[in-house]
């Protein structure tokens, strides 16, 4: 009987143990991307024509500068942001008065869309 108790306990055992043993022989697994923002939109004159501008994007943080030239219909984008960060938008175009906005980290969308019309100088 002693014998078939200390079986009954072996086997308890190997049975508590196997998923433990099965989750160490599975390959690890890829840890989960953290999620990144995208800032993107237009940048204008006051009667809505696209401008060819410098878009500058400065991380609060670090202070860091990305910069980024519109193509001919005043389009920028900005992506792979930590939404866990400020960043300041500035929008400047030759005679005209530059703009800035500010990405806030409070922001939870994922994508925000910002459009700057400019004025003469």
């Amino acid at each position: 009987m002693n014998m078939i108790k200390t079986r009954r306990q072996l086997l308890a055992a190997a049975v508590a143990v196997l998923p433990v043993a099965r989750l160490a022989a599975e390959p690890a697994k890829k840890k989960k991307e953290a999620p990144t923002r995208t800032v993107k939109g237009l940048v204008s004159n006051e009667a809505s024509d696209p401008l060819e501008a410098v878009v500058q994007l400065k991380n609060t943080k670090t202070l860091d500068v990305r910069s980024y030239h519109t193509d001919a219909q005043g389009r920028f984008y900005f992506s792979g942001l930590d939404p866990n960060v400020d960043y300041e938008v500035r929008a400047i175009a030759e005679g005209m008065r530059p703009k800035t906005r500010r990405v806030s980290s409070f922001d939870d969308r994922m994508e925000l869309f910002y459009e700057f019309r400019l004025k003469s100088e």
